[in-house]
C-alpha cells in the first residue's frame, strides 16, 4: 500500500503544473474567481486541470513508457501485461490520455486529503486534552470537544488511508486495460519477435554451413593422416597441411558470419559472404579432404545476382559436407546449371558405406538442421529444395529463381 500512495502522490505532483495554470486563467475570464483563497473555485480549477493534462498525454507519445514505469514498480503490475515503448497509434494515445486523468485525478484527491486531514484529525484527537485548543476560534463543533473528537480524529486517517488504499486498487486494476498493449501494439510485438527468430535462423544457417563443412573436412583428413602417419608421413604431412588451409579458411567464414552480427548491429560488416566465384576453392578443400568431387557447370552461373549466388554457395556447401558427414569419402557428383531463369542444383553421393580402412566419420545423433537450412535458403528466393535416397543414391535438389521471390515448399530431412 505505501508504494501505491507514493505512485498516487506522484501524480497530485504531476497535477499541479496544470492546476496552477487553470489558477491563473480562472481570473482571466470568470469575474470573482479567487482560486487560491476560495474553496469552491479550487475546486472548479482541479476539474479545469484535467482536459490540458489529456491534451498532454496526447501530444507527448513519451509519456506512456513514464507512466508504465511507474506502475511497474509502484504499484506491482506485472510488466507482461503492460505495453512496451512509446503511444505510436492514436487509440494508444487516447488509451494513455485517459489513463494519465485517471491518475491525475485520484492522485490530486488522495494528495489533498494527506495534506489537509492528518492535521486536523491530531487536532480532534488532542482537543478533549488540550484548554488551548479549546479556546482557540478554530470552528470546530462543541460536540467534539468530548470523546467524539478523538473518534472523529481516527474516523479521519482511517478515511485517508482507505480512500488511498482503494485508488492504488483501482489504478493497478485499470492500468492493465489503459496501459496494456494495443492490437497495433500487439502486431509490432509480434513482428519484431519474428524479425528476431529470422535472424537467429540466419545466423544458425550461416554458423552451421561455415564451420561444418570445415569440421567435416578435417575429421576426415586428421583421421586419414592417423592411420598413415606411420606407414606413409608424406601423406600425413599433406593432410596436415590440407587441414591448416581448411582451418584458416574457416577462421574466414566464422569473421563473415561475425560480420554479419556486426552488420546487425549498425556497424561496418566484415568481408561479404562466399559467393559462387569461390567454387573452385571449395571444391579444393573437398577433394583435399579425400572425397573426389566430379562438377560440371551449365549457364552464366558467374553472372548470377549477389544474393542468388550466396545462397547457391551454401547450399553446395552443405550438400558437399552432407556427404562427407554422412557417407565419408565417397565419389560425390556435383551439376549447377541455369535453365529457364532460374538456378538448377543437384548433389549427389552413394549412401553405400566406404571399403573397409578408409577414413569415415563417426555417426551422430540428431542432425537434419543443414537441410532446414537448405530449404529456409531456397524459400527466401522463392525456389524449393528436395532431399531424397533413391537406389542407393543421396540426391539433394534445389531450384533457385533468378528473379523475383516467395515461398518454396520445404525439404524432406534425410
Amino acid at each position: 500500500m505505501g508504494r501505491r500512495w507514493v505512485h498516487l502522490v506522484l501524480g497530485g505532483a504531476l497535477l499541479m503544473p496544470f492546476f496552477l495554470l487553470a489558477s491563473v486563467v480562472l481570473p482571466l475570464v470568470a469575474d470573482g474567481a479567487d482560486p487560491l483563497r476560495q474553496v469552491g473555485w479550487q475546486l472548479v480549477a482541479f476539474g479545469c486541470a484535467l482536459p490540458p493534462a489529456a491534451l498532454a498525454a496526447l501530444l507527448f507519445p513519451l509519456l506512456r513508457p513514464l507512466e508504465v514505469a511507474a506502475v511497474r514498480s509502484l504499484c506491482g503490475v506485472p510488466a507482461e501485461r503492460l505495453a512496451e515503448g512509446p503511444a505510436v497509434s492514436w487509440a494508444a494515445r487516447r488509451r494513455t490520455a485517459l489513463w494519465f486523468v485517471a491518475h491525475l485525478l485520484t492522485g490530486g484527491i488522495v494528495s489533498g486529503m494527506t495534506l489537509s486531514a492528518p492535521p486536523a484529525a491530531v487536532v480532534l484527537l488532542l482537543l478533549p486534552f488540550s484548554d488551548p485548543l479549546r479556546h482557540t476560534a478554530l470552528g470546530w463543533p462543541d460536540v467534539f470537544q468530548g470523546v467524539l473528537g478523538p473518534l472523529a480524529g481516527l474516523a479521519l486517517l482511517a478515511l485517508v488511508a482507505g480512500t488511498s488504499w482503494g485508488a492504488g486498487a483501482l489504478l493497478a486494476r485499470v492500468a492493465p486495460v489503459l496501459l496494456g498493449p494495443t492490437p497495433a501494439d500487439r502486431l509490432a510485438a509480434a513482428e519484431r519477435r519474428a524479425a528476431d527468430l529470422a535472424s537467429r535462423n540466419r545466423l544458425a544457417r550461416e554458423l552451421h554451413d561455415a564451420v561444418g563443412h570445415a569440421l567435416s573436412a578435417v575429421t576426415l583428413q586428421a583421421g586419414a593422416a592417423r592411420r598413415v602417419l606411420d606407414t606413409d608421413p608424406e601423406f600425413a604431412r599433406r593432410a596436415l597441411a590440407a587441414i591448416e588451409e581448411t582451418t584458416r579458411d574457416a577462421v574466414a567464414e566464422l569473421d563473415t558470419v561475425l560480420g554479419l552480427l556486426r552488420e546487425e548491429d549498425g556497424s561496418d560488416p566484415a568481408a561479404p559472404a562466399p559467393t559462387l566465384d569461390g567454387l573452385e576453392a571449395l571444391l579444393g578443400r573437398t577433394r583435399a579432404a579425400g572425397v573426389p568431387v566430379e562438377a560440371t557447370v551449365e549457364g552464366p552461373c558467374a553472372g548470377l545476382a549477389p544474393v542468388v549466388s550466396r545462397e547457391a554457395y551454401r547450399i553446395v556447401q552443405e550438400g558437399l559436407s552432407n556427404a562427407l558427414r554422412h557417407a565419408g569419402p565417397v565419389p560425390v557428383r556435383l551439376h549447377l546449371g541455369v535453365r529457364e531463369r532460374e538456378l538448377q542444383i543437384r548433389v549427389e553421393n552413394p549412401v553405400a558405406a566406404p571399403a573397409a580402412g578408409s577414413a569415415s566419420p563417426a555417426a551422430r545423433p540428431g542432425g537434419g538442421r543443414g537441410l532446414r537450412g537448405i530449404a529456409e535458403r531456397a524459400r527466401l528466393l522463392g525456389g524449393a529444395a528436395v532431399a531424397e535416397q533413391r537406389d542407393g543414391v543421396w540426391r539433394l535438389t534445389a531450384r533457385l529463381p533468378l528473379a523475383g521471390a516467395g515461398m518454396g515448399t520445404g525439404t524432406e530431412e534425410r
